[in-house]
């Protein structure tokens, strides 16, 4: 069927045709997409009203609240909508316009939470110095750069992604992902996609080394304070953002490094669920159970009574 743009649409397999299971679906990711948006809310509410939530960690902690909630409003009403009217179509124009803002958020996200290791490696490492390293002009730089570096990597696998020649239209997915649109690409088309995927593969490797290194300086700095309850508090602002990190970098690489196949897989879905709802669900829920920083903050907007700040 082709559009207006003279391309024909795609078709989203989605998760089953079954109108029960569909039904199922439509409902969890409308209970699941509640809670991102209430908890990310939420963390962008306190960190913007409260002083206590003044310093640079939970100044990039807003830009991360920020790009989840944009990140899973990206795909998951698009797919609530889909199984409510059981159409699954998506026109040519409207797959580029998702696929770029999936790799937009999705590399903007990366390239934040690059930042965040290296405020807490400057926090732990260089203490007596962290206000004046991590100004609010670097950090406000350092979140700019963050939103233009995904929005340069999104465009550029974008455009090379739909210069493709299609032989087929059904997207094996509940969204247009670069996977899937590759596995539809005729052979000896994807030469331009090959150098552009090698190139941001470097920046992701980039990114990935330098959270590593950043977290090797800080578990060895951590490792030396004498004071037990020192230690507690370093790894208590560390362990959330390394396990966000984790768990966002394994299941966003995972469908890209995995065996190209023509079938459909149910693996592929579940990755790709975890990939892009399960992070901006957990990583609010994760930064706020574990902080007292944002507890005492949410008590005080509550309570009408302000707490000091740091």
């Amino acid at each position: 069927m082709a559009n207006a743009t003279g391309r024909a649409d795609f078709t989203l397999a989605g998760f089953s045709e079954v109108p029960e299971l569909q039904a199922l679906h439509a409902t969890l990711f409308l209970l699941i997409y509640m809670v991102s948006l209430g908890g990310n809310a939420l963390i962008i509410m306190l960190t913007s009203l409260s002083q206590r939530l003044s310093t640079p960690m939970y100044f990039f902690l807003k830009h991360l609240s920020l790009l989840d909630a944009a990140f899973i409003s990206v795909t998951v009403p698009n797919s609530i909508a889909n199984s409510i009217t059981c159409s699954r179509t998506i026109s040519f124009l409207g797959c580029a316009t998702q696929l770029f803002l999936v790799l937009y958020l999705a590399f903007s996200e990366l390239v934040l939470l690059t930042v965040m290791a290296g405020d807490r490696y400057v926090a732990i490492c260089y203490p007596l110095r962290y206000e004046l390293i991590m100004g609010r002009m670097l950090c406000a730089r350092l979140a700019v750069a963050s939103w233009l570096s995904g929005g340069l990597c999104g465009g550029l696998y974008t455009a090379s992604t739909f210069s493709l020649t299609f032989c087929s239209f059904l997207v094996q997915q509940f969204f247009c992902d670069v996977p899937s649109l590759l596995k539809l690409a005729c052979a000896g088309t994807q030469t331009a996609n090959v150098v552009i995927t090698a190139a941001i593969f470097v920046l992701a490797v980039g990114c990935f080394v330098s959270i590593t290194v950043s977290y090797t300086y800080i578990f060895h700095t951590v490792l030396r304070i004498p004071s037990a309850q020192g230690r507690s508090k370093a790894f208590s602002t560390c362990l959330p953002h390394l396990f966000v990190t984790t768990l966002f970098v394994s299941s966003g690489s995972a469908p890209y490094l995995m065996p190209k196949s023509s079938s459909p897989c149910l693996l592929d879905l579940l990755l790709s669920v975890f990939y892009t709802v399960v992070p901006p669900t957990l990583n609010p829920i994760i930064y706020s159970l574990r902080n007292k920083d944002i507890k005492d903050a949410l008590l005080s907007i509550i309570s009408g009574k302000p707490t000091p700040s740091n």
